[in-house]
């Protein structure tokens, strides 16, 4: 089974995308046609669900060139803050940074109504769900009934890929809550599946054992692009921090940490290829909602030079993809 990870990190999808582009190049076929499997978080969750949807006539509707564009025309009006939402939000200390209004309006531009079960290849995406306190799995084997019990209904687990990636994306603090309705009329209160995966990729091989395809596994993990070691957290200015001190800087040493023993973890395991795409921010800020024109272009900087730097391991990849 050939598995697809994405990271979360908001804006820095761009560079994920990016090497998703470059595999497309070099396999010369779609995202959704090389592996059978894409999982996502967050900005991952949102590059999992444009990959695999289907357009017309029947090839998926976005490259990932494509979608590497969308990052630069779209992430500015989504992470855009009037002068009264920053009155408002207290600078996102008392309310949410962003309406989620842009994000909304992109996803459905981009995303149509296409459903959950429309994948063209298996999609796998996380987001937490709040009233029940756990994890939450948009699966698009189960939104076609593929692996459920006799009798169950499928609609149950049957999403529109656009409430898919608005929930997925709907990291605190940046964006509020979101309510999402099944098919079946069964609702959910939803935010960003970083909190417990921001790197997927654990939650990738337990669905590959899950539904019995681990064999001869190869999961492609992509990250959006690590805090360079001289953005470190300074040891005695982080002794004079309470609560209102550590609510911002928590947020990335939770999701760094949580992606960091997953890569850990499943290095250690026999019998998968795990092979990791990732490199520390060089030119880009580490800011999951930097959205401005120079920030972008130094995401692609940063992508670019991912890019040649893991050049021989692409080349790798393809060869198993293509084989």
């Amino acid at each position: 089974m050939k598995i697809l990870s994405i990271d979360g990190g908001g804006i820095r999808g761009v560079i994920p995308a990016t090497v998703c582009a470059a595999i497309e190049r070099q396999c010369g076929k779609p995202i959704a046609e090389l592996f059978d499997l894409i999982v996502g978080t967050s900005t991952g969750g949102i590059l999992a669900c444009s990959l695999a949807r289907p357009g017309a006539d029947g090839q998926p509707m976005h490259t990932a060139e494509h979608l590497i564009e969308l990052y630069t025309t779209d992430g500015p009006k989504i992470f855009h803050r009037s002068l009264l939402k920053r009155i408002t939000s207290a600078e996102g200390w008392i309310d949410e940074r962003y309406s989620n209004e842009a994000l909304r309006e992109s996803l459905s531009e981009h995303l149509g109504d296409a459903r959950l079960k429309d994948a063209l290849c298996q999609v796998f995406v996380t987001a937490y769900e709040l009233r029940l306190r756990e994890a939450f799995f948009f699966r698009s084997t189960r939104a076609r009934g593929d692996d459920l019990p006799a009798g169950t209904d499928a609609n149950e687990y049957d999403f529109s890929m656009c409430d898919v990636a608005l929930a997925t994306a709907s990291a605190p603090t940046y964006f509020e809550p979101v309510e999402i309705e099944a098919a079946s009329g069964e609702r959910y209160a939803l935010i960003d599946g970083g909190v417990f995966a921001t790197n997927p990729a654990m939650c990738a091989y337990a669905e590959a054992r899950r539904t019995g395809q681990a064999d001869d596994l190869l999961i492609v993990s992509l990250g959006t692009g690590t805090q360079p070691p001289e953005h470190g957290i300074d040891l005695e200015t982080a002794r004079g921090w309470g609560a209102l001190g550590w609510a911002r800087p928590i947020i990335d040493v939770m999701f760094d940490g949580v992606s960091d023993t997953v890569e850990h973890e499943l290095q250690q395991l026999a019998g998968i290829e795990y092979v990791r795409l990732q490199r520390p921010l060089r030119f880009a800020r580490e800011a999951m909602d930097d959205a401005s024109e120079e920030n972008i272009a130094n995401l692609k900087r940063d992508a670019a030079a991912l890019v040649e730097d893991s050049r021989s391991a692409i080349e790798s990849v393809c060869g198993r993809l293509s084989a």
